[in-house]
C-alpha cells in the first residue's frame, strides 16, 4: 500500500511553448508515492522531457502547482529542490571537469567532508561498475555511453529523494542498462521517473506507466496491467508514420 501522502502532485499543469500559441503540456495532473518506478511514454514531442524539465525547475509551468511534499515547487529554492530532485539529461555534460571532480561535485556544493566524499564516490563506482581509470578523464574522452553511466552516478551519489532519467540509457547496451536499473530498484525508498523509448526496460523496472500524447496525460496505468504488445504496436505505427511524413 501506498503512503496516503503524495511525494509529488501536480495540478492541472500546462507548459506553453516558448514561440506560438500551442501548449507542450496541457493540464497535467497526477499523484506519485515515495518509491515509486514511473515510466514517461509517449511518441517524440509527446511532452515527456518538458515534463521532467518542470519537476526539476530547469521550466516553470504557464499554469498550475507542481507540490513536493505538500509543498509548493515555486517556493522551494532551486538549489535545495535540486539536491532532493536530480535529473540525468540524455547528453550529460561534465561542465569541463574530469570525472573525478564532476563526480565529487554535488557533494562539495552539500558541504560533505572529503572523506566522506572519497567513501562515497568509492561505494557507487563499484555498485555501477565505473572503471578506476575513467576518473581522469574528461568528457571529450568518453562516449556517449561511458558519460551517460557516469551521470547517473553523480545523482546518486547525492542521495536524492527523487530521481529523474531523461533517456538514461538510450547508448547503452541492454545489459548494461538492465545492471544500472536493477542497482535503483534495490533502494525502495528512492523515487524513480524515467522518460525512455526502451519497452522491454520499462516493463520490467517500472510500477507504474504515465502515456502521454501530444502533450497529454492520457493514461495513469499500473505497469502489470498494461497491454505491452499492444503498446509495442501502437508505437510502431507512430514511428512508421513518423518516417512517411519526413520521407
Amino acid at each position: 500500500m501506498p503512503p496516503t501522502s503524495p511525494q509529488i502532485h501536480l495540478e492541472q499543469v500546462s507548459l506553453a511553448a516558448p514561440v506560438g500559441l500551442h501548449y507542450l503540456l496541457q493540464n497535467i495532473s497526477f499523484e506519485v508515492f515515495r518509491g515509486d518506478r514511473i515510466a514517461l511514454l509517449g511518441a517524440s514531442g509527446s511532452g515527456k522531457t518538458s515534463l521532467l524539465r518542470l519537476l526539476n525547475r530547469l521550466d516553470e509551468p504557464s499554469q498550475g502547482t507542481i507540490y513536493l511534499e505538500g509543498q509548493a515547487l515555486r517556493q522551494i529554492a532551486v538549489r535545495r529542490l535540486r539536491q532532493q530532485v536530480m535529473l540525468v539529461l540524455q547528453e550529460p555534460k561534465l561542465l569541463g571537469m574530469t570525472v573525478q571532480a564532476a563526480l565529487a561535485y554535488p557533494l562539495v556544493l552539500q558541504e560533505v567532508s572529503q572523506s566522506k566524499i572519497e567513501q562515497r564516490l568509492q561505494d557507487w563506482l563499484e555498485r555501477l561498475a565505473i572503471p578506476q581509470d575513467w576518473l581522469e578523464r574528461n568528457e571529450l574522452q568518453l562516449s556517449l555511453g561511458e558519460r551517460q553511466r557516469v551521470a547517473i552516478v553523480r545523482a546518486l551519489v547525492a542521495e536524492p529523494k527523487i530521481l529523474l532519467l531523461d533517456e538514461p540509457t538510450s547508448a547503452l547496451d541492454v545489459g548494461r542498462a538492465e545492471a544500472i536499473l536493477q542497482v535503483l530498484s534495490q533502494n525502495s525508498n528512492l523515487t524513480v521517473i524515467m522518460a525512455t523509448h526502451q519497452l522491454d526496460l520499462a516493463q520490467r523496472f517500472c510500477n507504474r506507466v504515465f502515456l502521454l500524447h501530444q502533450g497529454e496525460l492520457v493514461q495513469d496505468v499500473a505497469s502489470k496491467s498494461l497491454d505491452w504488445q499492444q503498446l509495442r504496436e501502437t508505437f510502431r505505427r507512430q514511428e512508421q508514420l513518423s518516417a512517411s511524413e519526413w520521407s
